[in-house]
């Protein structure tokens, strides 16, 4: 007796996927699309025909535009041609990448430094390098997505603990004490603006015997003695953390990232990661003007210290009409709403009346913790910070009566 015809398998077409998930994220208010920025002056934008204030960019010190820093980015092109050619271990490894790589290393008080075109890339390096299969990632349950893809290419087992509590760190890296753990924190967190207790985790890494690695990109250039960051205003330095990322992007107002670190660590990661092995250097123009950014910052701690009094007086005014603010001392100073659709609303109403301010959703936050992300720059005068508030009074005053 002969078998009956084989049911036919129709392959799942990836394009309709892609709608139907398109589609759903419609439905739950995540649908994300870029919006075009047709000029800038200071914290001015136009967007979409409207000039507005801005408050959701993460050029805190105000140097992506300072004539000092374009001059150098542009002298450098002018002599170095706009990108570098290779990766750094081939040919693309220029002058103005080894004195910004030296200059950041001073700067942080460490032995060495490595330039990375990001710092996504910077923290596939370093997850990638150090870590094998059947070794520990343990890591705080907010950190950078780019540290937990990092994670998971390494092939390690990866463990999230609570929210900066150490007590979780301590339970995860003792649940395998045979294996070689990394302990990866940001420094300051990108959603929330508050500070890893980073005394207490770099106790625990050496206790356990964990490599204790910071990833700084929103404390760099903005706290601690010098502007160093989240680990000097820590009071820790190589000694208790042997390798942390600097990003260019944010407070230096620039683009790409610098690992610091102790030479050995430094060394294993120029001479094995994918990301740095296998990527175009950094255009060596974007090095000069980093270059030059940080000499800005470090002779203008004005820049600094203003923001700091910004942010004072945000959360002052903030509390004195209502609206409820997460625990940061940093320049992100969110605000939770809840729904995706009520916190687009929000970002609406506040275009509406001149500013731009980004409204945050999943994944990027948690479930039912969508938010307005407000950021501060030195460049903002009390009289904006004013104005944004009484912008935010009328949205609170909205969402009261819903």
């Amino acid at each position: 007796m002969s078998a009956g015809p084989r049911e036919r398998v129709v392959r799942p077409g990836l394009l309709s996927r892609l709608a139907v998930e398109r589609a759903a994220r419609a439905r739950a208010g995540l649908e994300r699309r870029s919006r075009e920025i047709g000029a800038r002056e200071g914290i001015a934008i136009e967007v979409d025909g409207q000039v507005l204030r801005n408050f959701c960019s993460n050029d805190y010190l105000g140097l992506s535009q300072h004539p000092e820093v374009v001059a150098a980015l542009q002298e450098c092109a002018a002599w170095r041609g706009v990108g570098a050619g290779a990766s750094h271990l081939v040919c693309g490894h220029y002058r103005e990448h080894r004195e910004l790589e030296e200059a950041i290393a001073e700067w942080q008080g460490y032995p060495r430094a490595l330039l990375f075109s990001s710092g996504y890339l910077a923290n596939l390096a370093v997850v990638q390098t150090l870590l094998r299969e059947g070794d520990l990632c343990v890591q705080d349950k907010l950190n950078h997505a780019s540290l937990i893809d990092a994670a998971r290419l390494a092939g390690a087992e990866l463990k999230r603990y609570p929210h900066a509590l150490p007590d979780g760190a301590l339970r995860q890296l003792r649940s395998q004490p045979a294996a070689a753990a990394l302990l990866a924190t940001d420094g300051v967190f990108s959603m929330d603006g508050d500070i890893a207790p980073l005394k207490i985790l770099a106790v625990l890494a050496r206790a356990e015997n964990a490599t204790f690695y910071v990833d700084d990109a929103h404390g760099a250039g903005v706290l601690g003695p010098d502007g160093c960051g989240s680990v000097a205003h820590s009071g820790l330095s190589v000694n208790e953390v042997p390798l942390q990322l600097i990003t260019l992007g944010k407070a230096l107002g620039g683009a790409g990232a610098v690992l610091v670190g102790q030479a050995a660590l430094i060394e294993a990661i120029a001479d094995s990661a994918r990301p740095y092995i296998y990527t175009t250097a950094l255009p060596p123009a974007l090095a000069a003007a980093a270059r030059s950014a940080l000499a800005i910052a470090r002779r203008e701690p004005w820049r600094r210290f203003k923001l700091a009094g910004l942010v004072a007086r945000f959360r002052r005014g903030a509390q004195q009409i209502g609206v409820g603010l997460m625990d940061s001392s940093t320049p992100i100073q969110p605000i939770v709403i809840g729904s995706n659709t009520a916190a687009l609303a929000a970002a609406r109403q506040l275009e509406k009346a001149g500013f731009f301010v980004g409204a945050i959703r999943p994944p990027t936050v948690p479930e039912g913790r969508a938010r307005l992300r407000v950021t501060l720059n030195a460049l903002h005068s009390e009289a904006d910070v004013d104005a944004l508030l009484d912008a935010l009074a009328g949205v609170a005053r909205r969402l009261a009566g819903e």
